[in-house]
Order: structure tokens, then sequence, then C-alpha cells
């Protein structure tokens, strides 16, 4: 007889040890059911932006920087340097490497 109840108390803990895993799982919130999509940008990160310019020349001592001119092959950064006015040219493309100082 004991055994019985014993049988039965395993059993009743195992199910509820499935019901609370069941419960957790079914509260996530990874999966939505909006009708948003990404879409896809090509020139995402392929450019060097004006503000990672600005901060790799603040980073190399120009001082005041500011961004002069962009175009498609290269970034202008204007500020003062140790010497007076200085200009830093940097390449349109990710990672912006340094063409001219």
């Amino acid at each position: 007889m004991i055994n019985i109840f014993a049988k039965a108390g395993i059993a009743a803990l195992i199910t509820l040890g499935a019901v609370a895993a069941t419960v957790s799982t079914a509260s996530a919130n990874d999966v939505s059911a909006s009708s948003h999509q990404e879409r896809h940008d090509p020139h995402h990160g392929r450019i060097c932006s004006p503000i990672s310019a600005v901060q790799k020349a603040r980073a190399i001592g120009l001082r005041r920087a500011h961004s002069k001119n962009i175009t498609p092959r290269r970034v202008v950064v204007e500020g003062a340097g140790r010497h007076g006015p200085n200009r830093v040219v940097f390449a349109n493309v990710p990672g912006c490497p340094l063409i001219h100082s």
C-alpha cells in the first residue's frame, strides 16, 4: 500500500515538473506575429560616416574638428592642429582609412 502511494507521489512530482516547464516555454516573447519585415539596405556600412571621421580626427589630435566636405570618394575634416588650422582627409569606405593629414 505504501509502495503505491510512493509511486503516485513520484508521478505527481514528475507531472508538476513537466507542467512548470511547459508554462515557462509557452510564455516566451521571442516569437513575433507582426507583419514588419526588415529590409536589406545594400549600402548600409559601405561609407565612412561624418561622425566616425570626426571621431577619428579627434583621436589623431585635431581639436574643434568638423566635417567640411563629403564626396562619394572622401570625407574632409577640418579643425585646429598643434600649429594652427589643419585638414584631414579620409576615404569614404568602411573604417575611414586616412588618405592625407
